[in-house]
């Protein structure tokens, strides 16, 4: 069997005459197959010219016809022109074309109309769809290649029936991200729409509904010396200033974005806040939640019940900084103690551990350490705690979590709250209801907590001004 590929131009009459050439061998020959590719005129000689490059073939008009030896394995071989391909049919079939002038215009003209109208109806139907935008930054860091197998599904976005996904790593290679782009195609997950790469901000969180800014500096090491400190800044005002103006003029007016990373994750939303006019404040948050699960396993493995047991472990503060540990509302299930109750019966943390001051205060020092060996030699944040974080704060900020369920994330703090000052991202606890956050006001703010956040917020301005200074240099 040989199958025939004929390509051309829509307005293209010699395209018109061998494609009902074509048909017509088809009709009465059972072995032949003839396959048509209509190209728009305006995107012929692009088309054109790539086809050839790739086969290595030199054509210039159109139609052009190839022949693909289905039977050999499925080698094309270049025929040529409508010519050719007419030359050929005589040949091998004994049979013309004698086609008028007057029809094959009329053909090819009813072939422009009706690609004109195919692309039409496409994008009609991609209109209906309204795929749900999530954009993910420095894309080809290992925390998104561990994050997009879990990140889109329904049990992240519950009520979302399409995600198109844009890869953007503004210092990635486009090998790179065209790789990580084939591998989350073939995940084949059923809401996966669509999947884009970017290595540039020219499209930028166009229409976004979700960003996940992931981008972390100094890999090889955290810079020791003044100048490379003043340079990490620069770098991240500048970066973070633009995310903000394109975020500001781009992304939907709901969008959810959340900073993630090791490295001033505060300063950074704070960044983005400043340059942000048209979105609410409520929809940007950094997370805490890693320094709360180092937390919680510390405090499980003292209490010899699992992670997953002990709850509601606030971390207030600068996360990438100074920050505070605070167990007053923590619980935890299953404990082994005189007092025991069924799957749901809950003691506080801080009554079982009465008598154990110390490990409060050792508490904080044990989650620095923690940290620092996790982060030892990449100035990273391992993967799969970021992704397990950033789950969890999507799943609470969707919806998918208690009310009573406490969250430590930076945010930008309403004024009067707790003393702290307007305009610096701070991390204290919040609950989700219905898609949106607020902070707990019910909790005690002790001496110890108070100086704690003063350092903080100290430590917090100091970086703004910094990041300014670095900004106006």
């Amino acid at each position: 069997m040989a199958k025939f590929v004929l390509a051309g131009s829509t307005d293209c009459p010699h395209y018109a005459k061998a494609e009902l050439l074509g048909d017509s061998l088809q009709r009465s020959l059972p072995d032949f197959r003839i396959h048509k590719i209509s190209i728009l005129p305006g995107e012929w000689k692009e088309w054109l010219e790539a086809t050839c490059k790739r086969n290595g073939w030199r054509h210039e008009q159109s139609p052009l016809v190839w022949r693909e030896l289905v039977a050999q394995g499925g080698k094309e071989m270049l025929l040529g022109g409508f010519s050719d391909f007419l030359e050929h049919c005589q040949d091998y079939y004994n049979i013309t074309s004698e086609m008028p002038s007057e029809i094959m215009l009329s053909v090819a003209a009813e072939n422009l109309e009706a690609r004109i109208n195919l692309i039409a109806e496409e994008k009609h139907r991609a209109s209906l769809l309204k795929p749900f935008h999530i954009w993910i930054s420095s894309a080809l860091s290992p925390t998104c290649h561990v994050l997009i197998p879990s990140l889109l599904s329904a049990e992240v976005f519950p009520r979302v029936t399409a995600i198109s996904l844009y890869l953007l790593d503004l210092e990635g290679s486009e090998q790179d991200l065209h790789q990580l782009r084939i591998e989350t195609e073939e995940l084949a997950i059923p809401l996966l729409h669509q999947v884009t790469t970017h290595t540039n901000l020219q499209q930028a969180f166009r229409e976004a509904n979700v960003i996940l800014l992931l981008d972390e500096w100094w890999s090889d090491g955290e810079p020791k010396a003044k100048e490379d400190q003043g340079e990490k800044k620069r770098i991240i005002s500048e970066r973070f200033r633009q995310y903000g103006q394109l975020i500001d003029t781009r992304a939907k007016k709901d969008v959810k974005v959340i900073v993630c990373g090791d490295s001033l994750v505060n300063l950074r939303c704070s960044i983005l806040l400043d340059n942000v006019r048209s979105i609410d404040s409520h929809q940007f948050v950094t997370m805490a939640t890693q320094l709360e699960n180092m937390a919680r396993t510390i405090v499980a493995d003292k209490l010899k019940v699992k992670p997953s047991d002990v709850t509601n472990v606030i971390v207030w503060g600068n996360i990438s900084g100074s920050f505070y540990v605070d167990l007053q509302r923590a619980r935890v299930f299953n404990y082994d103690g005189p007092i025991k109750g069924p799957a749901f019966f809950s003691l506080p943390v801080q009554k079982v551990l009465h008598g154990r001051k110390c490990f409060e205060t050792d508490l904080q020092d044990m989650v620095c350490w923690q940290r620092e060996a996790v982060a030892s030699g990449t100035c990273q944040a391992a993967a799969m705690s970021v992704t397990n974080g950033l789950l969890t704060v999507l799943k609470a900020w969707n919806g998918i979590c208690s009310p009573d369920d406490i969250f430590s994330v930076g945010v930008l703090c309403p004024a009067g709250y707790y003393n702290l000052p307007e305009g610096i991202v701070v991390s204290v606890p919040v609950t989700f209801t219905d898609g949106k956050w607020a902070v707990v006001r019910d909790v005690t703010v002790g001496d110890e907590l108070k100086e704690s956040l003063q350092l903080s917020t100290t430590e917090l301005r100091q970086e703004k001004e910094l990041g300014k200074q670095s900004e106006q240099d």
